[in-house]
């Protein structure tokens, strides 16, 4: 069964006359390997459904639907038909012996979760189809490392998958002057590491809140507030004497400003975009016609200036749409020694297991290769204990989910210990066990590893670190997708993340989408002091479900690393080499991140 990629998927769809995003292909690339289908079989199961839904277009919405619609009840009726044909099996001696055997296995593993009788010498039993690796065995001897299948489900065996993947540590991306780069950290004592948050421990969400109690006036506050202060901005930058109000009735071009936002509850398209005014220029409602623009990129909750025409007061036709300017970069107070050798830091997202199984195979990995490369800094971020595991989401673990968490922390502070790295842990809407809100609370460290936890950083999300002078924004919420799901563009180019992130920094926000998606709970208030980025960080780190990259927006190097883990097989990782550099001679700013790549674990 040969591998499926984008390319095959492509080549097939292509049969059928049939075109579509990367990211729609990296999906039913994920639903191939989920559902052990190969990529015509895929493609002629799409090609029927979508006849019958007279000629559905391939967008990531519809794949979903499909995947609900079609696969997942194909892979039920599998399963029941295989349970009708156990239950219905003539048993004969052979099959009889099979299974007194298997029976005979689940007592030996059952006893293994038991505390054995004293001078019990019951060897505890092994699956000789899955054997554990010396590199594993090694590791999970240490009585730190606490990630044992068993001790998460009784039922937890190692991903097939994730064990025969291909192409282990290979760079898929690359950026910066990357030739004879050594990927090791400086070798000098963590103290000369200094890591801060920006703005303070007493300006930046440090512990959990009370939420759920937001008015709705509150909420309309913190919107008005938000599109009077960006309204400000680019008033000033484009030297704009006056904003008109939008629904005058004017015979010549005005210049409004407002956020943009939809005329129903459905996707935003160039039919249904509204351009809602701030309070001070009466906050009302106007439809906007982009017919005569030739370049655009919008999205609901987009603060814009717009110029155009609206003869009877009931409609814009606009003519020019004003792109907002992002803050300025750190400027250290005080003159700051470069040091000769750059930082290296590793960046990983969750989930750090595979879909299959609650093996921490992935993180066991992870952990070798920071004992191997020693980085200075390691930031981790969620989920953790993901909620939506099938496993975690059917309760089939012997664990509370806390208690998992906290093996996982411990795992990873007593194996890094030697390496002398600094741990940042940064929590995800996806933590099982953690606050659902955005923003969210930074996580609360086991009990048993607070005293050892002296290189460890527990922050919220999102935020931003000042590390050597070098700031990094991140943030663990998969705003890309989510954006990218509801941003409408014409004449600008194919480089839809670009956009995307050059909204976030020029919208001056972590999460500039309004309304969120139904996944995303967010507290406004909270959000107002905690969401929004103080100023352009240096770096911006934004792990997606979407195609990993590292790209330059407006001289801010912003990473998406990927998942440890994709589905059943391995993900990708991120690492940086940051400096703080000094200022050229011709004033130009020069980017802190001399090179970044992603590699896969």
């Amino acid at each position: 069964m040969e591998p499926v990629t984008t390319e095959s998927l492509k080549l097939e769809l292509e049969t059928f006359g049939i075109h579509c995003q990367e990211d729609v292909l990296d999906k039913m690339v994920e639903q191939c390997i989920c559902n052990r289908m190969q990529a015509g079989d895929i493609v002629v199961e799409w090609v029927a459904y979508s006849t019958t839904k007279d000629g559905l277009k391939l967008t990531m919405d519809t794949v979903e639907q499909f995947e609900h619609e079609v696969l997942k009840k194909k892979n039920n009726f599998k399963q029941n038909l295989k349970k009708h044909e156990t239950h219905n099996r003539t048993w004969d001696i052979y099959s009889m012996q099979e299974l007194i055997k298997a029976e005979e296995e689940e007592d030996n593993l059952l006893d293994s979760y038991s505390t054995p009788a004293k001078g019990s010498q019951k060897r505890v039993l092994t699956t000789p189809e899955h054997p554990r690796s010396k590199r594993s065995a090694a590791l999970l001897a240490s009585p730190a490392l606490l990630l044992s299948p068993t001790s998460f489900s009784p039922s937890a065996t190692p991903s097939q998958k994730y064990s025969q993947r291909g192409g282990k540590g290979e760079v898929v991306v690359t950026f910066g002057a990357v030739q004879g780069t050594r990927w090791v950290g400086r070798k000098v004592p963590e103290a000369r590491v200094q890591l801060e948050l920006l703005e303070g421990p007493e300006d930046s969400l440090r512990c959990s809140y009370q939420y759920m109690f937001q008015r709705l006036r509150d909420v309309r506050n913190v919107l008005s507030e938000k599109i009077e202060e960006l309204g400000d901005s680019l008033k000033s930058q484009f030297r704009i004497e006056e904003f008109s109000p939008v629904s005058l009735p004017a015979q010549e071009s005005i210049t409004v400003m407002g956020q943009v936002c939809c005329d129903s509850n459905g996707k935003l398209n160039a039919q249904s975009v509204l351009l809602e005014a701030g309070p001070e220029q009466g906050g009302q409602q106007v439809p906007v016609d982009l017919s005569e623009l030739k370049e655009y990129s919008l999205f609901p909750g987009q603060v814009v200036v717009m110029e155009g025409m609206n003869t009877t007061g009931t409609k814009l036709m606009a003519s020019k749409v004003y792109e907002g300017v992002p803050l300025p970069f750190y400027t250290p107070e005080m003159k700051m020694e470069i040091d000769e050798e750059p930082l290296n830091v590793l960046v990983a997202c969750g989930p750090y297991t595979p879909s299959d199984s609650l093996t921490f195979d992935p993180l066991l990995d992870l952990i070798s290769l920071i004992v191997r490369d020693r980085p200075d800094v390691c930031l981790l971020l969620g989920p953790f204990v993901d909620s939506k595991h099938e496993q975690i989401e059917k309760a089939q673990v012997i664990e509370t989910f806390e208690e998992m968490f906290s093996r996982c922390i411990e795992s990873i502070v007593d194996g890094t210990k030697s390496v002398g790295c600094h741990l940042v842990f940064v929590p995800s809407q996806r933590d099982v066990h953690h606050h659902f809100i955005y923003p969210q609370p930074p996580f609360t460290l086991p009990n048993r590893i607070r005293d050892q936890a002296q290189h460890v950083t527990l922050v919220s999300d999102p935020c931003t670190l000042l590390i050597d002078g070098v700031t990094i924004g991140l943030t663990s919420t998969d705003i890309l997708f989510h954006m990218g799901a509801e941003e409408i563009s014409c004449g600008t180019g194919s480089d839809r993340f670009s956009r995307i992130l050059k909204h976030m920094l020029t919208q001056r926000s972590y999460y500039p989408l309004y309304p969120p998606v139904e996944d995303v709970n967010m507290d406004y208030e909270k959000f107002q002091s905690f969401g929004q980025m103080p100023l352009t960080p240096d770096v911006l780190i934004v792990p997606s479900e979407l195609r990993y990259f590292v790209k330059d927006v407006v001289g801010c190097v912003c990473i998406n690393p990927g998942r440890l883990t994709k589905g059943q097989v391995g993900g990708t990782y991120g690492r940086l080499l940051i400096q703080r550099s000094a200022p050229s001679e011709d004033g130009k700013r020069v980017s802190p991140c001399l090179a970044a790549q992603v590699v896969k674990i």
